[in-house]
């Protein structure tokens, strides 16, 4: 049986995430396969929606399946996704194929981090393009766009700070709207303090479709190097361990940065 207090938290949930996604009830409704009129009175408390209801409106305002669970929770059913230790046996093969997707991108650099933008495993690429940064920030629980914009990480050698540093700083302010986190945000405001001030145009040389990284290598090699990021993750995950792990590959911007990537990595 399902409480009223249970209810109203459901529906505040539900009116909050319609709220922050722009989406009308009538739209909901119809993504959903309702009507508008249920989708009001479930937002009111006046109507008590099943399990497969609430999947089916949380899948429709495409809320986090960690967050589904909430949902759920509040309406006082059992969660419907697992959260399995990215250790157990079980995420083994998800484990396989992460670690084949990060050696097969070398000599690029790429990494696979959580929710949070923490480091989870990187290939040598990665290893090699952040020598030199303070090992305080390469410890467990190390974030990766802490690494990228802090003074004693790889600020110092990224040519164009100014508009990477806020090219990083918008993309994780993003995330924490789209899904919230004390984390993401706090990050995101000590990211901004550290970065110098917003450009407010792009400089002439970016690439039209992307932001380039222009980052120097460690002394004594000192070359520079342009690259892009891409961000992946699983679509279809139905765990929400799994479903949180991003990898961010860094793709050269030109043959000299893809030469260079080949002869430092692998030389």
């Amino acid at each position: 049986m399902i409480t009223e207090s249970a209810s109203g938290g459901l529906a505040a949930g539900l009116r909050t995430w319609r709220t922050r996604r722009r989406i009308s009830q009538l739209e909901l409704a119809v993504r959903a396969g309702t009507t508008q009129r249920h989708v009001s009175f479930i937002e009111s408390g006046r109507s008590t929606p099943g399990r497969s209801m609430i999947i089916r409106l949380a899948e429709s305002l495409e809320v986090p399946i960690r967050e589904r669970n909430e949902l759920l929770l509040a309406a006082g059913f059992a969660p419907a996704y697992p959260q399995t230790d990215l250790d157990d046996p079980q995420l083994a093969p998800i484990r396989t194929a992460l670690e084949r997707v990060l050696q097969g991108h070398l000599p690029y650099p790429a990494v696979i981090v959580d929710r949070h933008g923490d480091l989870i495993s990187a290939n040598a690429g990665f290893h090699t393009i952040t020598r030199g940064v303070d090992p305080d920030l390469l410890a467990p629980p190390a974030s990766v766009p802490r690494i990228l914009l802090h003074p004693r990480g790889l600020a110092p050698r990224i040519v164009n700070l100014d508009e990477w540093a806020w090219h990083i700083i918008t993309r994780v302010e993003a995330e924490s709207l789209r899904n919230p986190s004390d984390r993401l945000r706090h990050l995101a405001a000590e990211l901004a303090d550290l970065a110098p001030p917003r450009p407010r145009h792009l400089a002439p040389h970016h690439l039209g479709f992307a932001v380039p990284l222009q980052l120097r290598t460690s002394e004594p090699d000192n070359r520079e190097l342009r690259l892009i990021t891409t961000l992946t993750h699983f679509g279809t995950a139905t765990d929400v361990t799994v479903a949180e792990l991003r990898l961010e590959a860094f793709l050269p911007a030109d043959e000299a940065t893809s030469a260079a990537l080949t002869e430092l990595v692998t030389g």
